[in-house]
């Protein structure tokens, strides 16, 4: 094929692809725009996913009449002028590619009045074909509708994610644009349904509370300093708020970033903010984080990524040390006050001395001791379906009639418990040689097994509550939510929504009965966050999954000859009994061979 210069719809369609990904990056382009024109109030309002509709409106300042037609040109801004410029941008947009970018492959109406003019103006673009502008009577600021995104590039919408998943990351980019802003007062609507509004009241903690749940910022802290710089006028400026060490998760989704007003993706000041907490939090836990770090323009080069969601910093050494010092000392002075801070555990006032007493300690759920289950109190639980469930205290190794072997089949050598090692592992001894089995991991093996076996007979056994409770998510966390309520009842949960972002859990399965409601559910939406593995599994059977193993018996809990006998004893009739359910061994096996050979005794009179 003979070189040739490609056309300018050709080449508008390539660029918009750097800056137009998903419905969330039109988002994220346009609420940029609302907050340079000095915006006080954005209104978000999507449709579909985004791939339908989407409407951002704002008071801003707007687009003189004679300038709606250029703002669609590529590479037209305001922002800069010169390629010194763009050593000191203190706006969030500067290469001017955003809206002809998105009109290119979208129908695009924008309706603006620029705050010296008396009458407004209207323009319609289709995929990036304009449309004469025309005048028409309009309120302060813009509003720019965008409809049937990538209509015109079939590739790129089919490989578009679910709609639901669309939802959640347009709920992330407003409600972290509004901790960056909390001056402004954002509205976030989809479908027709308000699920986030700031109050623009321009405090901090007002927006980390709608953003992240109530629950979490209980358990946070603020902080707030400055770092001269060395070499050059101006300072490193660090605040904002960090949880304590007791609230954490397994990933560093959580620590969110802004420098001078921008979010972004820096590995080097996540790593600053977890080595803040080192002796703190156990390897491989990450705690929460809301920071704004405010340097001078000149200090940061934000021209460095095609999403701008990375800059590079003249001294980055000493961006590193102003947050991890500002965030050290904050969580230091925290575990050394000697108060009682509010958590996601209940809590009750003791009336003799007015102290508040957590909720009682999560304890395992019990372990069938031999072949014999335990039986439910009288009254004690409720059966979530009409279908009876199996009996709890049938013999495995019972003989059906007409059948020639147990209902479970035995899968493992019988074994003979020894003792116990560590508070963690079970000695047992076989016709084989010689097992140490981790204790949780087999115990969660069981469960498992178990609790699937009554989800697909229909018989999940569930434990309302005393009183129903109420958990605080952000918006993100309440639309994934939604979206499982369906698989959470048909485990066992029965969650309901309570407010916008709010959820009220009336039951739990039997497994949970002795744990904190709210804490069981929170773990799941973080287990549901984290899974980002391919596969068949069904929604089901991941929430099974984490229910197992918040209720299975933990390491470091001491067990009697017959817990552990029980353990075993059902780990032989288990179907998979070499691996828990999340993959880890349940057991060592060392043989006699290799039990001689280690102590010289192969071939040895």
């Amino acid at each position: 094929m003979a070189i040739q210069i490609l056309s300018e719809q050709v080449v508008s369609k390539i660029a918009a692809g750097e800056v137009v990904e998903r419905p969330a990056s039109v988002v994220k382009e346009l609420l940029e725009n609302s907050l340079d024109a000095g915006a006080t109030t954005i209104h978000v309002d999507v449709v579909g996913g985004g791939r339908k509709r989407l409407r951002i409106s704002d008071d801003g300042s707007g687009i003189p009449a004679d300038e709606v037609v250029l703002a669609f040109a590529r590479h037209a801004t305001s922002k800069l002028q010169t390629a010194d410029d763009l050593y000191r941008i203190e706006t969030l947009g500067f290469r001017g590619e955003a809206l002809a970018s998105i009109a290119a492959v979208s129908h695009v109406t924008l309706t603006t009045r620029h705050e010296a003019e008396d009458a407004g103006t209207q323009i319609r673009l289709e995929g990036g074909e304009i449309r004469p502008p025309k005048a028409i009577g309009a309120p302060g600021g813009t509003v720019i509708t965008i409809e049937n995104l990538f209509f015109n590039t079939p590739a790129r919408l089919k490989f578009l994610k679910s709609e639901d998943t669309e939802k959640r990351q347009i709920a992330t980019f407003v409600t972290r644009y509004a901790l960056a802003y909390p001056h402004v007062r954002f509205v976030l609507v989809q479908d027709g349904r308000e699920i986030f509004r700031s109050s623009g009241s321009g405090q901090l903690a007002d927006v980390v509370v709608k953003s992240l749940g109530l629950d979490v910022f209980r358990q946070m802290v603020e902080v707030a300093d400055e770092d001269p710089l060395r070499d050059a006028p101006g300072s490193i400026k660090v605040w904002g708020y960090v949880s304590d060490p007791a609230l954490n998760r397994k990933d560093r989704s959580r620590i969110i970033l802004f420098v001078n007003g921008r979010s972004i993706q820096d590995s080097g000041l996540t790593y600053a903010v977890t080595q803040a907490y080192h002796t703190l939090l156990m390897k491989g836990q990450h705690p929460f984080a809301v920071l704004l770090i405010s340097v001078p323009p000149e200090f940061v080069d934000v021209n460095v990524h095609p999403t701008k969601a990375e800059v590079r910093f003249r001294d980055s050494g000493a961006v590193f040390v102003a947050v991890q010092r500002t965030v050290r000392s904050a969580v230091v002075a925290l575990a050394q006050t000697p108060t009682l801070r509010g958590s996601r555990r209940h809590q009750s006032l003791d009336s003799n001395n007015g102290w508040m007493l957590p909720y009682q300690p999560e304890r395992s759920a019990p372990i069938q001791r031999e072949m014999d289950l335990p039986l439910d109190e009288p009254g004690q639980f409720t059966q979530h379906r009409s279908m009876p469930a199996p009996a709890l205290d049938d013999d495995m190794t019972a003989l059906p009639e007409g059948m020639g072997k147990p209902k479970k089949p035995r899968t493992l050598p019988m074994l003979r418990v020894i003792g116990q090692v560590g508070a963690a592992y079970i000695v047992a001894e076989g016709p084989a040689g010689l097992y140490l089995i981790d204790q949780h991991a087999a115990h969660e093996r069981i469960m498992y097994e178990q609790f699937m076996e009554a989800y697909e007979a229909q018989g999940i056994v569930t434990q309302h509550t005393l009183e129903a409770q109420t958990i605080d998510v952000s918006p993100t966390e309440a639309r994934l939510l939604e979206e499982k309520l369906a698989a959470l009842q048909a485990v066992g949960f029965v969650v309901e929504p309570f407010g916008m972002n709010t959820f009220v859990i009336r039951a739990v399965p039997a497994l949970l009965a002795d744990t904190n409601p709210i804490d069981a559910v929170a773990g799941i939406i973080q287990d549901l966050e984290q899974d980002k593995a391919p596969g068949q599994e069904t929604v089901e059977a991941k929430i099974i999954r984490h229910v197992c193993k918040r209720a299975s018996v933990k390491a470091g809990q001491i067990l009697t000859h017959a817990e552990m006998q029980g353990i075993i004893r059902q780990l032989e009739r288990c179907q998979s009994p070499l691996t828990c359910p999340h993959g880890r061994p349940t057991m060592l096996h060392i043989s006699g061979d290799q039990l001689a050979r280690e102590f010289g005794r192969l071939g040895a009179n």
